[in-house]
Formats: structure tokens, sequence, C-alpha cells
């Protein structure tokens, strides 16, 4: 019944949501309940839930949120969309994407192929040479202020509306614009380079004649191309031989997938075999490969030899795959190239990340145009103070160019200047070494946050497994027995003759969780002792065995002898010499605690891996069939054949979700499961089940069968393994460490002090992530935790939100599931609800959810976030927020190289964001409103100086005057404002209580840009009347007098605002008052020298500058005085 109510709720803000959910509407299908557009009334009781239906009244989203488009909707904006749309549809049209088909490719023979494919060459060039400059002028002036200033400066090639000389307008702007002009050519120049490089790197391609060089940019689909080690693969290939004689090579995939560690593939089996590298051409075989993709973890294709009698068939799958940008870890391979170009993974992976655009440059766009308006309003009240007399539309105009000025061009340069030297200060700054700002355009961002969302492992934790518990759901050892665990083991690999001997000095203490042995009969002793011995010995043999963990050896001798090294490696399996690598961190943790007891892992290929006991003697076990492990199944298993005995076991360890159902039944599992994942460890539980031939045999056939179907391979495939799947022994129930990072509870304090929300989203299991935030203070001691029940359909979603709305300041844990559910029906009233909790926990979040809560949070408040995180994993949220911070962690660069801002440890976040994002922001408002401020108070004074001359549209100054005004005399003294602050870092620290005020936005705002509009009217309005009551005979003493203290004012504001003194700008002041004094003696168009060497001159300039000055300065010191701001009561 619950899921045909129709619920509805008042929403605030349902324009945001409307449009995000056309969005996202893709994830749900139509056939979904037909409710699910409407909302719930929150606070409904349950009795109501279930029984009275009447309360309710269906209103669809899609109604709520109508828009009249008229033509107001048609000014503000909506010729834009309009625009926009035209263009894309056009740009669709013209560049409209051949369709991605499924391919068979035959080995070395290109000119085979039934289609044209993509050529080989990477372009990430944004222009050619026909488009660079339409472009880039293009995205210049698709803003508001710069084609505001396009406008005003070719206004100036029509007489009629001429003001001045041609240079004061088109000088700027074409500043600004060569400037830009030069950084984007660098940039394309740097790219073509880059780009040229890859495209001639040369590759040996293999033909009927022999071996030649092709570049890169050559090769084609059907090619055989080798990869000597430490190349990069040039295209996606499927790996057909190799030089190794296990038939297999690594390869690093870092610049893929972002992970460190190496990827082991697999050759063809059927061209592996062939004698001779030639004999490739002899051959007449093919493959067939799937569409392209963009899952860089998955392939389905197969491979076919017709010459052979019978036919030879083998699936291919990702194992056999070597994809473009990838780079060849040992030997040398040779591959038919399958895709090319913008059909190789890498490059259908590889999304343009959309520019970022921070909310102060908003802000200040916001009052740009609320400065336009005013400049128009100014202009019409001078023409209809005129009296709208003759040509008045052209006097309008003229007026507008006149005060053109209002809206400063220096503003954009000089904030962009001041983001340059905020990055770099970041970058010199010794308390946080090895932090990199990529974004240069959003430092400011870094002091607006409110969401800070962290992924778990990596960034909050090491990602440093340490073993720490066994249990045999009797026993458990932690790392302080461990000891008896070694004795053991060397008691089950002992002679028998002195197997009694190390039984009996072995078990004393082993058993916490059995009766003492005394309490039995003697004779039952030997039985429970061989039992737990037993035991601990086939976990233990499990764990070594069922894993993706491969031993590497340390080349000793020349490059390239890597049989010898492998062959001088298996004679000595010297542990200094050997390194493990592995997918997950966690194997790698297994197998080397397996070593510290007595069993390791020397050796593994393809076919076999080899163990050594602690007696010296090696193990064999032929590998049959592997099963990897995926994010679906949660498990991996493995099917070994011991070589002594001949016997054949299934291996499978996963995560506790996933093997509860495989594994024979148990009382202890799903308890010891929580104890463990409260202390904070990861779990994995073990499992085995042994084969007879029979049943091996019958399954190997269906298998293979499985994997050479070309439709619904992976389905069939999974149920065929799941067959075997069933009634499992369950050995044991490991637990892994992660610890955490350094400084990460008092760096949670400080954030949350400073009034940002801390959301974790992990792919980890939900006790592992309660515990996390418990142990890092993510959570405070003293919050209540509400777990989120896990719900499947809208009735449990509606009950389960209504319990969760009568908590009150307590931290939320939802799985991904449960979240997914909640978003689907009632997404404005969780995110309103979670909104309001301390922290909030996410756990089992797949990447794509991470990204969607993301988007969420920017939907439903206005508030700022940010997200961090080390691995691939992360890198849609970190995109996706409003600034991405990356950490370099042990799952590579790729988080951090996809980031707007790059650290190396999470506690460098602390004074990134209360020191640098902080000053940044406070500086740059400074910043923009002073620019602006320059701007007003000369177009004031022009709006003075023109009603005073009966509204003559003429220009105060002219020329130079003008140039130099917001250049060589003022341009030093303003900009040092970017190394003003108001505390120092310590005490910004100290008190992160002062970052919760910047979130207010009052730095800049409509109330602080009044309070900048009025002194600009008052300081114009004091140093025009002042000039024209105390100037001489002639004109050009106005301009004389009030341009000086015009200048002199300005510099006197810049030491009003500056709260801490530099020595730079000391400089900047002085050496703008030392240019403008020397430029007056070549000025003398503009200047009377005689005038301005008298004593008249000096006593005027100063008294208007002292007008102008000194009432700001009283107001000043008095406001410090009786209401002083919070930093300056820390700072005295």
């Amino acid at each position: 019944m619950a899921d045909s109510i129709p619920l509805n709720t008042v929403r605030k803000n349902s324009k945001k949501i409307a449009h995000y959910n056309a969005a996202r509407c893709y994830r749900y299908s139509l056939e979904d309940e037909p409710t699910n557009l409407d909302e719930m009334p929150l606070m409904m009781s349950e009795e109501g839930f279930e029984n009275d239906e009447s309360d309710y009244h269906t209103l669809p989203r899609a109604r709520v949120n109508q828009r009249r488009r008229g033509l107001c909707w048609f000014l503000i904006g909506g010729w834009k969309i309009l625009c926009g749309s035209c263009c894309d549809c056009l740009t669709r049209t013209c560049r409209r994407r051949k369709e991605l088909k499924a391919r068979t490719v035959w080995l070395g023979h290109p000119e085979k192929c039934e289609e044209k494919y993509p050529n080989n060459g990477f372009k990430n060039q944004k222009y050619n040479f026909f488009t660079f400059v339409p472009g880039v002028l293009y995205q210049q002036f698709k803003f508001f202020l710069n084609l505001y200033f396009l406008v005003v400066a070719c206004s100036q090639f029509l007489p009629a509306l001429k003001i001045g000389y041609l240079y004061t307008y088109w000088a700027p702007l074409g500043f600004v614009l060569a400037v830009t002009m030069v950084r984007e050519a660098v940039d394309e120049v740097r790219r073509y380079q880059r780009d040229k490089e890859m495209n001639s790197q040369l590759y040996s391609k293999l033909t009927v004649r022999g071996k030649v060089q092709v570049t890169s940019s050559d090769i084609q689909v059907g090619d055989l191309i080798i990869v000597e080690k430490n190349q990069r693969i040039p295209a996606d290939m499927i790996f057909l031989r190799t030089s190794e004689k296990a038939g297999s090579c690594f390869i690093r995939t870092d610049q893929l997938d972002g992970e460190t560690d190496w990827k082991l593939k697999v050759a063809v089996v059927c061209t592996q075999r062939l004698p001779a590298l030639g004999d490739l051409f002899s051959i007449n075989a093919y493959v067939y490969a799937q569409k392209p993709q963009l899952d860089i973890h998955s392939f389905e294709g197969n491979f076919t030899r017709e010459d052979s009698d019978p036919q030879i068939h083998e699936s291919l799958n990702i194992e056999n795959t070597l994809w473009a940008s990838t780079v060849v870890a040992s030997g040398t391979v040779i591959g038919v190239v399958i895709y090319t170009g913008k059909e190789t993974r890498s490059v259908l992976n590889t999304s343009s990340p959309k520019n970022k655009v921070g909310l102060l440059d908003l802000e200040l766009n916001r009052l740009t145009k609320a400065l336009f308006l005013a400049q128009v309003v100014l202009a019409v009240v001078m023409v209809a103070l005129q009296g709208f007399v003759g040509p008045w539309f052209r006097n309008l105009f003229r007026f507008i160019v006149l005060f053109s000025y209002i809206i400063p061009i220096s503003l954009r340069v000089n904030l962009d200047m001041g983001k340059s030297a905020y990055g770099w200060m970041i970058m010199k700054d010794e308390n946080i070494p090895g932090t990199v700002v990529r974004t240069s355009t959003i430092p400011e961002e870094l002091g607006r946050l409110v969401y800070l969302l962290t992924d778990k492992t990596g960034t909050l934790t090491q990602n440093e497994m340490i073993f720490k518990r066994l249990h045999l759901g009797t026993v458990s050892y932690g790392t302080d027995t461990m000891d008896e665990i070694q004795s053991h083991i060397l008691q089950s690999y002992a002679q028998p003759s002195s197997q009694t001997q190390h039984s009996n000095s072995g078990t004393g203490s082993a058993l916490p969780g059995k009766p003492k042995p005394t309490t039995a009969p003697k004779a039952a002793a030997p039985k429970v002792r061989k039992s737990v011995s037993s035991r601990i010995h086939e976990a233990v043999k499990a764990i070594a065995l069922c894993h993706n963990v491969t031993p590497v050896y340390e080349s000793r001798g020349v490059n390239g002898e890597t049989e010898s090294a492998a062959a001088e490696a298996d004679q000595d399996f010297s542990d200094d010499n050997r390194t493990y690598q592995a997918s997950s961190p966690d194997e790698v943790a297994l197998v080397q605690w397996t070593e510290s007891v007595g069993l390791t892992l020397v050796n593994r290929d393809l076919t076999s891996l080899q163990l050594k006991t602690p007696a010296g003697q090696i193990l064999t076990y032929y590998i049959l069939q592997i099963f990897p492990f995926t994010s679906e199944s949660k498990r991996m298993g493995i099917i070994i054949r011991e070589e002594t005995s001949g016997e054949i076991t299934f291996y499978m360890k996963g995560a506790d979700v996933a093997m509860a159902s495989i594994v024979q039944y148990n009382d202890w599992l799903e308890e010891e499961c929580g104890n463990m994942a409260r202390e904070g460890l990861r779990t994995l539980v073990v499992a085995k089940k042994s084969l007879s031939e029979e049943q091996y045999t019958d399954f190997e056939n269906r298998y293979n069968q499985a994997k050479l179907s070309i439709h619904d391979r992976a389905m069939k495939v999974s149920a065929v393994v799941e067959s075997l799947e069933r009634e499992l022994e369950l050995l044991c129930l490991t637990g892994v460490e992660d610890q955490l990072q350094a400084d990460v509870r008092p760096t949670l304090e400080l954030l949350r002090n400073a009034g940002i929300k801390i959301w974790m989203l992990t792919g980890d299991k939900l006790e592992t992530a309660t515990c996390i935030a418990k142990s890092s203070h993510l959570v405070s001691r003293s919050q209540d935790i509400h777990v989120f029940r896990p719900v499947s359909n809208r009735g449990e979603a509606h009950l389960e939100l209504n319990a969760f709305r009568r908590k009150h300041d307590c931290a939320l844990v939802i799985s991904g599931d449960s979240l997914e559910v909640c978003l689907r029906y009632y997404e404005h009233e969780f995110v309103e609800l979670a909104c309001q909790c301390p922290a909030v926990v996410c756990c089992r979040c797949s990447p794509t959810q991470k990204a969607q809560i993301v988007h969420l949070l920017k939907q439903h408040t206005d508030n700022r976030t940010c997200a961090i995180g080390d691995g691939g994993n992360d890198v849609s949220m970190i995109q996706a927020a409003d600034c991405g911070i990356g950490i370099e962690g042990k799952e590579g660069k790729q988080a951090s190289l996809a980031a707007d801002f790059s650290i190396t440890q999470f506690k460098h976040i602390g004074r990134l964001l209360m020191v640098h994002g902080r000053n940044s922001y406070k500086r740059s408002a400074a910043l923009g409103q002073f620019v602006m401020h320059r701007g007003m108070i000369i177009s004031t004074m022009q709006a003075v100086f023109s009603s005073i001359f009966y509204f003559a549209s003429v220009p105060l100054y002219q020329g130079f005057l003008m140039v130099g005004y917001s250049t060589i005399y003022t341009m030093f003294p303003v900009f040092s404002l970017v190394l003003d602050q108001d505390v120092k870092p310590e005490m910004a620290l100290l008190y992160p209580e002062l970052y919760k005020d910047l979130t207010k936005g009052r730095s800049l705002s409509f109330k602080t840009f009044l309070i900048w509009v009025l002194i600009s009217i008052y300081q114009g309005g004091i140093l025009m009347y002042g000039a024209l009551l105390l100037f001489e005979s002639e004109f050009v003493h106005v301009v004389a007098i009030s341009f000086t203290a015009l200048i002199l004012t300005e510099l006197l504001m810049v030491a009003l605002n500056i709260r801490t003194w530099h020595w730079l700008m000391v400089l900047a002041e002085f050496l703008s008052l030392g240019c403008y004094v020397a430029s007056l003696a070549f000025l003398n168009e503009y200047f009377d020298l005689a005038f301005i060497t008298t004593p008249a001159f000096l006593w005027k300039v100063t008294a208007m500058t002292v007008i102008s000055c000194l009432p700001l300065y009283i107001i000043k010191y008095l406001k410090r005085k009786f209401s002083p701001p919070s930093y300056s009561k820390l700072s005295s």
C-alpha cells in the first residue's frame, strides 16, 4: 500500500531542484512507479501513513516547477540559452560521431578491416592555425566585462561618439588581449609539442618482410606491434606473445587508472606457443573484439585460428589486453592493435573538465552589472537635465562612453594577477611542502567552504595494511600471539619424529577461547591440539594460496637478462631481494603475514605458484582456474592442484556480506565480523571446498563454454562459478588494520570548529566506516550516531526518514543502497535532514554516488563544497565539487592530477583553508572593491564636471592621464593589497572560528559595495568641487589640482585599508608617488609647470586631500574603538 500513496511537499528552491532532477532522470527507468515524481510531507505518523490516504494530494513536480517564459525570461538569460542550444545543435550536426561497432581484426592484415578506423594520432590542442584567433577572442568576449570594453572601444571609431584619444581605450584592452593570447599561444605550442613528441615515438611493426619502424600516429588496426620494456603502449592491443618464459608480463597503469601496483597480463596461449615470432604470419587467425567502451576493467572477445584442425577458439578477457598509455614493466611484448586514436580506452575516459568559476568572480560579475546599470542611469539623468535637446540619443551614448571608467578594465587583470600571487604563496609555504596549485582561478574558494566531502582509505587512513587478527571460530589470535601460530606452522611442516615435541611446546596459551586442557582427559588432549594445529595450518595455507600476489625479484644482472635474473632468484629466494606486487594492499599484507609465520610465497607464474616451508622445503601448486575480485561479486577464488598428492581444492575469500551465504552454517561469523569492524579492522572471510577429478572436469567444460559465448558472457560465466560456490568449509576470518594518517584528529577538530561540515564517503563496510569515524573524531564522543536502517522501497524509506527526523544533533550513517532508495523518492527531504547533521558517513558508496552526493549538496544548498580524495575512484567527486583537493597517496597520482589543489598529507588541509583560503578571499574582496572604487571616484568627478559645465559630454582627463591613472600611478600600491593580512597565520590556526565568518560573505557584499560607492561619491565630489572653487584663471589649473589630489587620495586610501604593513607596500607607495612627481616635468600639455611649483598649488592640493581622506580616517578610528572586528580583538 505504501508504494501507491501519492505524497507531496512544499519546497523552497524548487527551480534548482527541477533543473537537477531533469539532469538525473536518466538514472531511473520510465517504468518506475508513477508516483516517483511526488514528494512526502515530513513528520507524518506511521499510523497516518498506513491508514489515512485522504490527507495527501498529488502534486507532480513538473506542475510545481512550470515556468512562465516571457519577455522577462528572454532578457534575463533566455537569449543565452537559445543561442547555446542552436550552437550545440549545429555542432552535433557538423561533428556527428559514427556509431561504434564490434570488429573482426585479422592478425597482421590491416587491409582486411571492414571499416575505416580513426587515426592513432593524439591531438590535445584546442585550436588550429585558422581557429586560434577567433577561438581565443570568443572565449574572452563571451564574458560581459570584456564585451562591454570592446563595444566602448569600438565606439571611438565613430566621430560623433569619439571622446578622447583612441589609445586611452584600445591600449588597456589590447594589453589584456595580448597577454591572454600570448598565454594561450604558449599553452597551445606546448600542447602541440607534447602531441608531436607522443605521435612521433617509434615502434617496431612486424611485417612479412620483417621488422620495420613506424611512428605512433601511423599505427593501424590489425598491425602487429612490438613494445619493449619501459616503453609506452601506443594503442589498445591484444597481448599475443612475450619474451618472458611464463607467457605473462607486468604493466604499469598509473597513467590510466591512477593505481601504482603493477598489473599481470597474460598472452594468448595459441600465439605464445608458436615456435618463432615470424610464425604469426604463417597462421590464419583473427580476433573478434567488442565495440569500444569506457570501462577499462572489462573486455570481451574471442581469438580464432582457422587453419588448424579443429579450429582453435580462445576466449579473451581483460587479462589479455594491453591498453594505450600504460607502460610495459617486464619483458618485450607483441600485440595486435584492435582500437586506435579516439576509440582507445584512455581517450574515451578523458573528459575535458569544466572550467570552475569561483563564487567571488560571480559576485563581482553581479556588481559589474549593477555598475553598468548605474552608468546608464547616470547618462540618462545627464541627458534629461539637458532637456533632451538636439541629438540627445548621440549625447546619451557619449555620456555612457564618458562614464565607462565606472567599470575598470584593470579589475580582471588585477584579480588574475592576485590569484597567481596566492597560488605562488601556497606552493612556497614551507609548512605545507609539496602542495601544488593546479587551478589558479579559484584560490578564494578555499576561504568559503561549508561542506568537506572526504574519502576514507588513503585520505583519513594511510592505506598501509597491517595484519592484526586471525579468528578460527573458537580461538582468536592477535598481534601478541602470532608466535604461537608460527610454532603451529613449524610443527605442521616438521618431520613426524619431532611433531609431538613441537606440539607440546607450542599449545599452552594458544587456546584463549577453549577450556583448559587439564579439564579434559589426557587421552583427548593430543586430539584437541592436533585439530587446532591442523585448522591453523589449513587457514594459513589458504591465505598463502588464495590471492593475486606475485613475488618480484630485482634484476641483478644487465637489463634485459630477465631469464637469468629469474633463475638466480629461483636459486636463492633471498628475502631482501623480493617484493610483492598486487592490485590490493590488503592482499600484500596477508601474504607478508604468512611469510612472517613461516609460509613464504617465493614464485608465481600463470600456471603454478610455489611456497617455501619453515624448513626450506619448496611446495608446488598448479593453478587450474582463477576468479578475480570484482566490486560486484566482492570475492575472489582460485582452484589449485597440489603437486605431490594431486588433490584439487577450491579456495575463496571475500567480504562477509558476500561469503555469509556461501559458507556452511556457523554461529560465529556475523558476530565476529561485527566485533572486528568495531575495532576498525577490514575483514576477509576465507573458505575452501575439496573437488574430485570428475567435479572439476565437469566444471571446466561448462566454464570454458560460457567464456566463449559472445552474448551475456559475464552473466553466464558468473552462473557457472556460482554453481561451485555452495557449502564451502569456513576456515577463518582475518582482520587487517588501516592506520590513521598523521594528525587526522586535530585537523578534523579544527575544521569542525571552523564551521565546516564533514561528510565521509567510502566504499568500505558500515561497521568499519563507523569505527573510523569515531577513532578519527569525525564524530565526537558526546554525539549520538543514527544508523539508517537498510531500506529497499518507498514505504520503508518514508518510515525511516520520519524516525531520523525525530533525532537531534546526531551523526548519520547510511549505506549506498539505502541512499539510492531515499534519493529516488525523497531527494529534497533527505538532503534537508542530512544537512542538519554535524557529520554524515556514507558507506558502500560507488564513485558515481560520491559525485552524485556532491551535485546534491550544490543543488540543494547555496554553500560551497570541497571534495578530497587520493584514488582514481575519487576523481569524479573531486571534479564535481566547487573545489577539489587531491592527495598523492598509495593509490597513485590520478586524484592529485585531476584536482584543483594537490597536497601530500591530509593534515595540510587545515593550513590550506584557515590561512591561505581565508587570506585569498579577504585580499581578493578588498582588491576587487578598491579597483572599482578607483573607477567610481573618477567617474564621479567626471559627472560633477559635466553637470557644472552645462552637461557637456566633454572629458575631464584625456590621453596619458587616464592610462597612467590606472597603471603606473596607482597600480603597485593597489596590487600590494594581496600582501595584506588581518591576523598572523598562527592566530588563524589557533582560532578557527574566524573562518566561520567568511562563509557569510560579508567581505564582499552589496552592503560593503554600497559603502565604497558612498566613499567614491563623497571623495569625487570633494575633489572636483574643491578644484573648481580653488582654481585660478585657467582651466588647466583645475586639471592639475584635481588630478594631483586624486592620486594622493588613492595612495592614502590604500594606506587606510592596509591592516598589516609589508616592506613591499611601503616601497610601492613611494615608487608610485615618485613616478607621478617625475612625470609632471614631461606632461606639459596637461600641467602648467610654472603653476605646480608655487606654494599656492601645494596648499590647495594638500587641503583638498585632507578634506577627502581625514573624515574616513576618523570614522575608521572610532569604529575600531567602539565596534572592533573579531580579528582586531585577537591581534590586540
